[in-house]
């Protein structure tokens, strides 16, 4: 089991998004996501996110929201716990990223780019400032997602409860 940090930074209407094509091996690769990473030891999910962006962005964050956890089931990657967060302060300047392009992407074009699946239901999520913390489970086959869970309830493919 892996635990790992994802974030969405924003800057007015656009989100700065990671093209991940830089790495070999890469679970993401060709796809765009936030920025984040794996946790090292001792360190809590803000201390994670806090390095991460530093590491991978440049940016210092200063105003930033933890929204929820991912639990991502893969027939392919072990499991991954993701604690999702939100921000919309920072200082510094964008450095170039060891792991892909960073780019500032327009919300309404974030669904346009190759993507998870189940990212589009997170990202609805946190488009919503009065969403309270969530919980969401994404299942994959391959890249297919075949079950997602909200919250215990089931919104895609699976049982309902």
């Amino acid at each position: 089991m892996l635990n790992t940090t994802l974030c969405y930074i924003r800057r007015g209407d656009d989100y700065l998004m990671l093209h991940r094509i830089k790495k070999k091996n890469d679970l993401n690769q060709d796809k765009w996501i936030g920025i984040g990473g794996k946790f090292e030891d001792k360190e809590s999910p803000e201390d994670c996110l806090l390095r991460e962006a530093r590491e991978e962005t440049g940016l210092t964050l200063t105003d930033y929201r933890y929204r929820g956890i991912v639990t991502f089931v893969s027939d392919r990657w072990p499991t991954e716990y993701m604690h999702l967060f939100t921000a919309d302060g920072f200082t510094g300047e964008l450095k170039e990223c060891a792991e892909g392009v960073l780019e500032w992407i327009p919300r309404d074009r974030l669904l346009e780019i190759p993507h998870w699946e189940g990212d589009a239901i997170f990202l609805d999520l946190i488009a919503r400032e009065d969403q309270p913390f969530f919980s969401l489970k994404l299942c994959y086959e391959g890249d297919a997602l075949v079950e997602a869970v909200l919250d215990g309830r089931h919104i895609k493919g699976g049982s309902a409860p």
